[in-house]
Formats: structure tokens, C-alpha cells, sequence
């Protein structure tokens, strides 16, 4: 079973939080004093991710089936049904593929940073990387990987922390995660047609230059869903814009709670 940790808050419903590649659910440190405020919530450590059982240790293929199994595996042992569901990064992708496969479980989703798939840049980036990862420690990588998603000053705490969390990280684990890269575009792919009664609310940073364009224009026409886009931000917006970060998520979730939702 995945690591995770359970906090129990003022209401009855639960978050789910998802991080990114590198970090823990740790990254959630600003979100988890206003969120339980309202919520319960269960930060859960992605495969070959704080404590949650290395990548190898899985049998069969490591894909985007296994993870979202296994966050539901863990969701079930805490008899939670259905929950709202708060990622960053690569914790988006696999929100996305939660709502491809079992939309049902999902009562609203709060995607920040989201990747719906991997410009040219990005793709020999990670191309570039995967035929030099002999070469160079893993960490070297992690690094150029930070600074190219978050380059400005502004974004100096969300690198720094980034960065401070991978090195808890093991290399075998890190690598791993690389072949995945190429099915990224396939876990957006019919998020709009499998979960289109599940209210979904996209907060990218403007200066997330990577993603943000190209998300923008996959979102139109997605009436189940709405793109917040915060100013002199970047890729990890819930660290960068923290305070508005917090203020559009609640609002939005609270809008979405059973009792106010018009689905089950």
C-alpha cells in the first residue's frame, strides 16, 4: 500500500492530495492548515516516494493503471468512496487518468500546474536527459529539470523545495518514472468525454511556460471545467500564489460538497 497520511479536519468530506515527480506530499505545506479547516485529507506519497513501496517491487508493467490501482487501494482501506482530488504537476496527470478510468470516485478535482501533454521542448528535454542519465548523478538532472520548469526569481521557493525533496529520492525510482513520459498526452485524451459531470478547476501560473499554452487550448470547450490563470506565478502554483491558491480551491470545493452537488 501506497505511504500516505491522514488528517483529520473540521468537516466530513476528504481531500486527496497528489504530488509532483521528485517532491512528497510534503509539497502541500501551505495547503494543509486552510484546508482542514473544512476537510479531512489524505496526502498520499506517489511509488518510489517517501515511504510508498519502490518501483521495482511492482509486478507487470509500472503504468498509469498500477498508480491509480494503488491510490485506490489505499483510498479503500480508508473507506473513502469518493473525494475531492487536489494535484500539482505530475499529480494532475494522474488526477487525469483517475478521470478517465473511474470518474465516479472523483466528486471535484483542482488541478494545478496541469499537464495535458509534452511540447517538442519538452520531449527532447526528457529524450536529452534519458541518453545521458548514465553519465551524470540523477540529482544533476533533477536540478536542470527545476531551473528549465521554474526559472525566475519569483519562483526560488517552490525550486528550492522541489529540489530539497528529490534528494530523499532514490535514483532507481527517479528513472523509472521516465518512461511514463510518453504516454502523458493519452491520459488527457478523453478526460472531457468519461468525466464530464465532474467538475474539474485548472490554476496554472502564467509563467508556467511549459504547459500553460498548450493546456489552455485543450480546455476550450470543456464546459465541466475552468482554467485560472494567476499572474507573475510558474509551474507550482500552489507554493508561488499559495494564499490564492487556497482561496479558489476552497471556494471551489465547498461549491462542490455532497450536499450542494447535484451528482451523487
Amino acid at each position: 500500500m501506497l505511504d500516505y497520511r491522514l488528517y483529520k479536519g473540521q468537516g466530513t468530506e476528504y481531500i486527496v492530495l497528489l504530488h509532483g515527480i521528485g517532491g512528497s506530499s510534503n509539497i502541500f505545506y501551505k495547503q494543509l492548515k486552510p484546508f482542514l479547516k473544512k476537510y479531512n485529507i489524505v496526502a498520499i506519497n506517489m511509488p518510489g516516494h517517501g515511504k510508498s513501496p519502490d518501483i521495482d517491487s511492482y509486478k507487470g508493467k509500472f503504468s498509469f493503471d498500477s498508480i491509480v490501482r494503488e491510490i485506490l487501494t489505499t483510498l479503500d482501506h480508508l473507506s473513502i468512496r469518493k473525494a475531492h482530488f487536489v494535484g500539482v504537476s505530475l499529480g494532475t496527470i494522474i488526477v487525469h487518468h483517475l478521470l478517465q478510468t473511474q470518474p465516479g470516485r472523483v466528486r471535484s478535482a483542482v488541478l494545478g500546474g496541469a499537464i495535458t501533454k509534452l511540447n517538442l521542448f519538452a520531449k527532447s528535454l526528457i529524450k536529452f536527459a534519458w541518453l545521458i542519465r548514465n553519465f551524470i548523478p540523477f540529482m544533476w538532472l533533477y536540478r536542470i529539470l527545476a531551473w528549465i520548469l521554474m526559472p525566475r526569481g519569483n519562483h526560488k521557493s517552490s525550486r528550492k523545495f522541489f529540489i530539497q525533496e528529490a534528494y530523499k529520492m532514490k535514483r532507481k525510482n527517479f528513472l523509472a518514472w521516465y518512461p511514463l513520459a510518453g504516454d502523458v498526452k493519452t491520459t488527457y485524451s478523453n478526460v472531457q468525454e468519461n468525466s464530464r459531470n465532474v467538475p474539474k478547476l485548472y490554476i496554472s501560473g502564467a509563467e508556467d511556460h511549459m504547459f500553460v499554452r498548450d493546456l489552455a487550448e485543450d480546455l476550450q470547450g470543456d464546459e465541466s471545467s475552468e482554467l485560472v490563470i494567476l499572474e507573475r506565478c510558474g509551474h507550482v502554483c500552489n507554493i508561488d500564489k499559495a494564499e490564492k491558491f487556497n482561496e479558489l480551491s476552497l471556494e471551489f470545493m465547498d461549491k462542490h460538497q455532497v450536499k450542494k452537488a447535484n451528482i451523487s
